[in-house]
């Protein structure tokens, strides 16, 4: 099959729903992605609205407590949504390597397969009536059975329980984040073979994130190259794939027609940027080297016709949200004219008005 390489970003607008959704539920788009990183939790329900035909910031809000789409660690890892009927398969894959990753900061901080056990047991007692509660609260009563914590060891005792499937996120009281346990929050559900698991995982990758290779895909699961390319081997047959500058590139079936949107006012670590190791269909060489530019991830960007133009940032008041916007490329005209729509969008999911400096 015949793709060039401009093609590229105009696919993945559509795959990953950007462009044209077919989403009409948050749990919807988080099932459809797979996982969808939520580091930034105000910014990580911008990426989920964006995807949707309709959505608002309270909306999310709501389904996310609810338990509808589980907050966890998860991949890289880092905080992920994730759909509460996928939690538990995807976590039984990804736990191990995340664990590995975590265990020279285990033996660092004393932190081993006993007091894990120690601590998931206090964890799970305190939960067990059904109650949502803060870190701090359950680091309090760890303290009280006589673990000592700093704030270092408190977030690798929360992190093991997550990865444990002790915990999961709780609904949140007011700002405050909350744990719930688990096995309240997320239901039974068959288990997979790892096999299975890997390519599941390849399936929810490549068909919303397509045009992407391997390498895209070892990046984001934080899988080894070989469990990855046994992920991609078992449904290969579901996928097209394209030579494009000496890389393959695995998709589902194109589009013959899709809808670019003229501007996007993308949040940080969006997955249109951090989906993917070679960032280059979307920002070029010259934005990719620019410290102003976040590498497309650590700092909400602009989007125009599927390629970064720059960054942005916005500031709440009681009624009205601020947007102020940096370009990066050398085309700097009209920036507010260009944006006022995907600035109203964003405006409207926060239900305030807006203004652009």
């Amino acid at each position: 099959m015949y793709m060039k390489s401009q093609d590229i970003e105009v696919q993945r607008l559509r795959n990953q729903q950007i462009s044209g959704t077919h989403c009409n539920s948050p749990e919807e788009v988080v099932a459809w992605m797979g996982a969808v990183q939520a580091q930034d939790y105000a910014m990580a329900k911008w990426a989920l609205a964006l995807r949707l035909k309709k959505a608002t910031d309270k909306s999310i809000d709501r389904v996310i407590d609810e338990g509808r789409i589980v907050r966890t660690h998860l991949l890289r890892p880092t905080w992920h949504f994730v759909a509460v009927e996928d939690v538990r398969w995807m976590m039984q894959l990804a736990a191990p390597h995340m664990n590995k990753l975590a265990g020279s900061m285990y033996r660092q901080l004393k932190l081993d397969d006993e007091v894990f056990g120690k601590t998931n047991d206090i964890i799970g007692k305190l939960l067990a009536d059904g109650s949502h509660l803060t870190r701090e609260e359950i680091i309090a009563e760890v303290n009280r059975a006589g673990i000592e914590t700093d704030n270092l060891s408190a977030t690798h005792i929360m992190f093991r329980a997550e990865l444990d499937m002790v915990v999961c996120n709780g609904a949140r009281r007011g700002k405050k984040f909350t744990y719930a346990l688990f096995d309240h929050r997320v239901p039974a559900a068959p288990s997979f073979s790892r096999e299975e698991a890997l390519a599941m995982l390849a399936e929810r990758y490549f068909r919303s994130r397509g045009p992407a290779t391997l390498q895209d895909f070892v990046w984001w699961s934080g899988l080894s190259v070989t469990d990855s390319k046994i992920g991609l081997e078992a449904v290969r047959g579901k996928f097209n794939s394209v030579q494009i500058a000496n890389k393959e590139y695995i998709f589902p079936e194109p589009a013959k027609s899709v809808r670019v949107p003229k501007a996007l006012l993308l949040p940080c670590y969006d997955e249109y940027t951090v989906g993917y190791a070679d960032r280059s269909a979307v920002m070029n060489d010259e934005l990719a080297k620019n410290p102003d530019s976040g590498n497309g991830i650590f700092k909400p960007i602009m989007v125009t016709k599927g390629k970064m133009t720059g960054v942005w940032r916005r500031t709440e008041k009681k009624d009205q949200i601020v947007i102020e916007m940096l370009p990066l490329t050398g085309d700097q005209a009209p920036v507010q004219e260009t944006f006022e729509e995907a600035a109203a969008d964003y405006a409207k999911f926060l239900g305030k008005g807006f203004s652009i400096l």
